[in-house]
């Protein structure tokens, strides 16, 4: 038996969004939107002079999965890197797609149910690709 899709562990990482209020003057922002279901997620991320995550804000519209990945986000990207960034969205739509080992992410475990769903793939990926549609003008310039 498969554990289930919403669990308490998922849900309480959902509402922790509130915990990472947006932070208009940070230095990069991105805003996009998950065309199968509709999330949406605006990032603001606020580097250091290499480049690496050193806050992170969000206003986050998604079911609790999506809410629940954008929570692990901006929990761990501290210290992270557009490299490193990339390499986990990779790790987790290999895994997904069944090509691959758990990604690497702290707490990524707990969203090991929604791997059997599809149309949920989408709302969880969101928080890391608009974590790269962010830093990825700094890459440009450097």
């Amino acid at each position: 038996m498969s554990a289930p899709l919403y669990n308490r562990d998922i849900l309480s990482l959902a509402v922790a969004t509130a915990e990472y209020l947006p932070l208009p003057g940070a230095r990069h922002h991105a805003s996009l939107r998950a065309p199968l279901c509709g999330s949406r997620i605006l990032l603001d991320l606020d580097t250091d002079d290499a480049g690496r995550v050193t806050k992170v804000g969000m206003h986050v519209e998604a079911c609790a999965l999506g809410q629940a990945s954008a929570s692990l986000l901006a929990r761990h990207a501290a210290g992270k890197g557009l490299a490193e960034i990339r390499a986990a969205r990779a790790a987790i739509a290999g895994w997904f797609g069944g090509s691959g080992a758990r990604p690497d992410w702290p707490g990524f475990d707990l969203l090991a149910p929604a791997k059997d769903y599809p149309a949920r793939h989408g709302a969880i990926l969101l928080p890391f690709d608009a974590a790269i549609a962010a830093l990825e003008p700094q890459a440009a310039r450097a």
